[in-house]
């Protein structure tokens, strides 16, 4: 290690690269964490769900629709928000479409994945918001696994500090030759190796700050849910605005380029109003009471049903049981009123002399 180096050794040094080349086959660290994120929210909604009374399986056949669509909705939101980056002039457009370069936004991959969810639980005669509580905790720390794909890239850092745990960056160059222009904004492209371990810049690691707020934002969903036995889509929602409250302040500190509203990142805007709609969300669902019952969750061919089934048929039969039991002591009583009547009429003196008692002598 150089001597400049050893004046950075209480920062994070960052990867020296972020792709290696399997022969003809780019391996990507930040497709690797994508679906790493993904597998663990699947994999931690699909247990929520079956012990919240859910169809075991039915997490996952959600995500064969939610996973695409929420794909595609951060791409676009990423392209839409930051089109500079992909057109106009010297720009190829083509490259919006190269999605394992990075450049997902986390609202877009939300809303459209929330329509393939909805898709999903419509099939399944399933209710989306118990879904989406289940699946919660697990998303935030998806973007928490997500956010190591950033660190990778060398993307999305935030400003130059001082400060212990300041991450290093490096000039990343192909063929162990830098690019012409190598500076902190633009260390060199993402399938580069680092061409020295002096660091270009030491800055905020905000990949970092934001992985360590969803990962506490997690906790806190799973122990409001459990602490309180929300439901009915309040489980989401907090999330969501755990999410928000910290995305906001982060994003203030970012240092890479974006589109502005007023002075303020687009991000920042976002993360404002979506914090109020989720707030709102979280109030004003406590009036539907409390948790969905778990029989609600299942699905139409769950073998549970036929049990419940099997259950009714059988609580109806002993309520007609009872009732056909009831009917017959009402018509026995009846009849044996009459019967005692007649006896008594059938022993009275046909010359009108006082009626003898039917019943047998007891010997009294």
């Amino acid at each position: 290690m150089t001597t400049a180096a050893t004046t950075f050794l209480a920062t994070i040094p960052s990867p020296d690269r972020g792709v290696w080349e399997i022969g003809p086959f780019p391996l990507r660290a930040y497709a690797l964490c994508i679906i790493a994120g993904i597998v663990v929210a699947i994999w931690w909604g699909e247990r929520r769900w079956v012990a919240r009374g859910g169809t075991k399986g039915t997490i996952v056949d959600i995500a064969v629709f939610a996973v695409p669509f929420g794909l595609i909705g951060g791409r676009l939101y990423h392209v839409l928000t930051d089109w500079q980056l992909y057109f106009g002039e010297g720009r190829d457009p083509v490259r919006a479409l190269y999605i394992w370069d990075g450049g997902l936004g986390i609202w877009g991959a939300i809303a459209l994945g929330a329509v393939g969810a909805w898709i999903a639980c419509r099939r399944r005669g399933i209710p989306l918001p118990a879904v989406a509580d289940a699946v919660a905790p697990g998303i935030v720390v998806a973007q928490a696994i997500g956010r190591l794909g950033n660190y990778f890239n060398q993307e999305l850092y935030g400003g130059p500090t001082d400060l212990p745990w300041g991450l290093e960056i490096y000039c990343r160059g192909t063929g162990g030759v830098p690019p012409a222009t190598c500076t902190p904004d633009n260390p060199g492209p993402l399938n580069g190796v680092a061409v020295s371990d002096v660091p270009l810049t030491v800055v905020h690691p905000t990949f970092l700050y934001e992985l360590l707020w969803n990962l506490g934002v997690a906790l806190l969903v799973v122990w409001a849910d459990r602490r309180f036995r929300l439901g009915h889509g309040r489980v989401f929602a907090l999330y969501v605005a755990g999410y928000t409250a910290g995305r906001f302040w982060i994003e203030l500190m970012r240092a890479d380029e974006a589109n502005e509203i007023l002075g303020l990142r687009v991000n920042v805007w976002t993360s404002m109003l979506v914090f109020a709609g989720a707030v709102t969300y979280v109030l004003l669902a406590g009036r539907r009471g409390p948790r969905e019952a778990p029989e609600t969750l299942r699905s139409p061919d769950d073998d549970r049903n036929d049990g419940d089934r099997d259950d009714d048929r059988n609580n109806g039969d002993d309520r007609s049981d009872r009732g056909d039991s009831d009917a017959l002591v009402d018509r026995g009583g009846d009849t044996g009123g009459s019967t005692h009547a007649g006896d008594t009429a059938r022993t009275g003196d046909p010359g009108g002399g006082a009626v003898r008692d039917a019943r047998p002598d007891d010997g009294s």
